[in-house]
């Protein structure tokens, strides 16, 4: 890991000591996600009210610019310009980490919850993306939520890594999920409060990995 991506980390320490106790799990949870993309792999996060709303701020974090700019690779960027003489693509489009949140898709899930149950609505799509060298990212305040823990059952079954993201109990995640970030609170506002900063954190950490100016760009 590049000092550059640690001090994202030291940043977040320093700013929230209370979240000191989960470093160790945040510096785990970034070396699983940077194997994945790494090795081509992708990420599928899920989560129910907030937590939905996280999944789909993690998602636009990874797949588009965040804190640095990331620019596309030299050789597509030609190819860009041999089908696009205005330079528009070569010049705007940004590199993207790929991340899927499963929260997003209102016409399958209502579909799923319809025709076959709510508690599948993140399981089936995990069935349907999930391949082996991806992770999945679970969110739930209470580490309880029926159709996160589904997920993670898929994800398992398919040779997912699984990282949960939840308050200080852990519940049913703690059993199931390769690793589980608890954060320090036992109440819902404030879990949520502080999985803001720890996935911010881990996002800035995989963009100064592999598009800091020490990078080399993503390919």
């Amino acid at each position: 890991m590049k000092k550059a991506t640690m001090s994202h980390l030291d940043k977040l320490l320093n700013n929230r000591p209370k979240l000191v106790a989960n470093r160790e799990d945040i510096v785990t949870s970034f070396n699983i996600l940077s194997e994945a993309f790494s090795g081509g792999g992708k990420l599928l996060i899920c989560g129910n009210g907030g937590s939905a709303a996280d999944s789909d701020h993690i998602v636009g974090e990874l797949m588009k610019g965040f804190l640095n700019k990331r620019p596309v690779a030299d050789e597509l960027a030609k190819k860009l310009d041999e089908l696009d003489r205005t330079g528009q693509l070569s010049q705007h489009l940004q590199q993207g980490l790929p991340a899927i949140s499963l929260s997003a898709h209102s016409a399958l899930s209502t579909a799923v919850c319809n025709d076959l149950s709510s508690d599948l609505m993140f399981a089936q799509q995990v069935l349907g993306y999930g391949r082996a060298g991806d992770v999945l990212i679970g969110i739930s305040t209470s580490g309880n939520s029926s159709n996160v823990l589904n997920a993670g059952i898929v994800a398992k079954a398919l040779n997912l890594k699984t990282i949960g993201l939840t308050g200080e109990n852990g519940g049913k995640m703690n059993e199931l999920f390769d690793l589980v970030i608890k954060v320090p609170s036992n109440r819902t506002p404030d879990i949520q409060e502080l999985h803001l900063p720890v996935y911010h954190t881990i996002c800035a950490m995989l963009e100064e990995e592999f598009f800091g100016t020490e990078a080399g760009g993503w390919h």
